[in-house]
């Protein structure tokens, strides 16, 4: 599997982002796809997954209400709104894709992960 992570940029505190992430391979070689996130010298922690066959999603606590996940089993694509950017939430967004769970990959179970995509929020 193949994840190809797209749509992170410069945005303006307060503003909003929408990631992208395809994945390639077939589908019964993943149960959900996410995103986790590393900041600058922090380790990488979970942001949201969604479970593949299901549609629940699971989030951080911190970003729900701001953050939404959602996929397209048709594209194989997963995607990740984001709203209200802080710049705490400035980091390096990384796509995965699991064989379990969405909850599952929320404790950090990924079995693939795709490129690195760099959100920056100025304050």
């Amino acid at each position: 599997v193949q994840l190809q992570a797209s749509g992170g940029g410069l945005v303006q505190a307060g503003g909003s982002l929408r990631l992208s992430c395809a994945a390639s391979g077939r589908a019964y070689m993943w149960n959900s796809m996410g995103w986790f996130r590393q900041a600058p010298g922090q380790e990488r922690e979970f942001v949201a997954a969604i479970s593949w066959s299901s549609g629940a999603t699971y989030f951080v606590d911190s970003m729900k209400g701001r953050f939404a996940i959602s996929r397209d089993n048709a594209k194989n694509t997963v995607c990740l709104q984001m709203n209200s950017l802080k710049p705490e939430d400035t980091a390096v967004y990384y796509c995965a894709a699991g064989s379990g769970s969405g909850n599952v990959m929320r404790l950090g179970n990924v079995d693939f992960w795709g490129q690195g995509t760099l959100v920056t929020v100025s304050s």
